[in-house]
């Protein structure tokens, strides 16, 4: 099974300060048809205004990524975690018995654009963590990287989670063909520009609900940037 979730049917919320597209049901925004899939359980993309941002807040039990499109996204937690998280970076918070955290957009002139992307954890309360590493566009360039995985694998970051998260970049002859489980779930994202995933067009912000598959192909990339999620059925 292969649905296509177009961007325009995301749920909306303008803030000012912040809009914010949802994927799945997500804070005023319920549509039973989109409560999550499979372990996936929020995709929003984030626009933050410039010297503006998300107050201390606390989360528990939840696998946080985000993966910034532009701008750069200023990260502060009571763990002791102060960094700043640039286009290419994917971070990841375990948040576990309960962690608090700021994130703000100080930059003067322009947005941030980003990913916040929540997994549920195979575990409850677990000790919150945090992680970040950087994957270059060469890392990506026409392949699915894997940056995001339960075992750490290939120098991608760890999550708690049973999933993986692949990126990649994909433009004109560029193609990549991925073998699935058909037992678990998977979900592609579009970044930015468009592309065709085993035979459906998809535009920057289109999603792909993948079930029962065996193999994805990806090809016809135009600037396309891809996230691909392997996930617990």
């Amino acid at each position: 099974m292969l649905q296509v979730r177009p961007a325009a049917e995301r749920g909306q919320a303008d803030h000012g300060w912040l809009k914010s597209q949802h994927t799945f049901s997500f804070a005023d925004y319920v549509n039973p048809s989109f409560m999550g899939w499979g372990n996936l359980r929020v995709i929003n993309e984030d626009r933050v205004a410039s010297g503006m941002g998300f107050g201390t807040h606390g989360h528990r039990d939840m696998e946080i990524m985000s993966y910034v499109i532009s701008g750069e996204l200023a990260h502060k937690d009571d763990m002791g975690n102060g960094t700043s998280i640039p286009p290419g970076d994917v971070q990841r918070l375990s948040a576990g018995t309960g962690i608090r955290h700021s994130e703000f957009n100080h930059a003067q002139n322009s947005e941030t654009h980003f990913l916040q992307i929540w997994l549920l954890p195979h575990t409850a309360g677990i000790v919150p963590g945090y992680e970040q590493k950087h994957f270059s566009a060469k890392d990506k360039r026409g392949i699915l990287r894997l940056v995001a995985d339960k075992d750490g694998q290939d120098g991608a970051v760890t999550i708690h989670s049973d999933a993986r998260m692949y990126a990649g970049l994909f433009d004109g002859a560029e193609s990549a063909a991925v073998t699935l489980d058909p037992t678990r779930k998977a979900y592609v994202q579009v970044v930015k520009g468009s592309i065709t995933v085993s035979g459906h067009a998809l535009s920057q912000g289109d999603g792909l609900l993948v079930a029962d598959e065996s193999s994805l192909s990806f090809d016809a990339g135009d600037g396309a940037e891809v996230l691909l999620f392997d996930l617990a059925a």
